[in-house]
């Protein structure tokens, strides 16, 4: 059974850093400490989306950063590469 959780968190200071704690909605989807995450923003509406990542074994001569860069790479010129797949 899909069942969706509502909370409401206050933001707080975490050093020069502002950020907020979610224990029981991380237990809820499995995320322990050192897990990687994908964070969508929505500025148009507000939302911020938190995804648990799933873990993928990397071939042999890829390392994590190039991985990590590739993400960036993707998610800033998305619309970009989206556009070129219509051509």
């Amino acid at each position: 059974m899909n069942r969706v959780s509502e909370m409401e968190r206050k933001v707080t200071k975490f050093g020069n850093s502002l950020g907020l704690t979610m224990t029981d909605a991380f237990k809820q989807v499995g995320l322990e400490q050192g897990d990687m995450v994908q964070i969508e923003v929505n500025q148009s509406t507000g939302e911020i989306i938190i995804k648990k990542s799933a873990k993928v074994n990397l071939p042999n001569g890829i390392s994590s950063d190039f991985m990590d860069t590739l993400a960036d790479v993707m998610g800033e010129y998305d619309q970009t590469l989206k556009g070129l797949k219509d051509r």
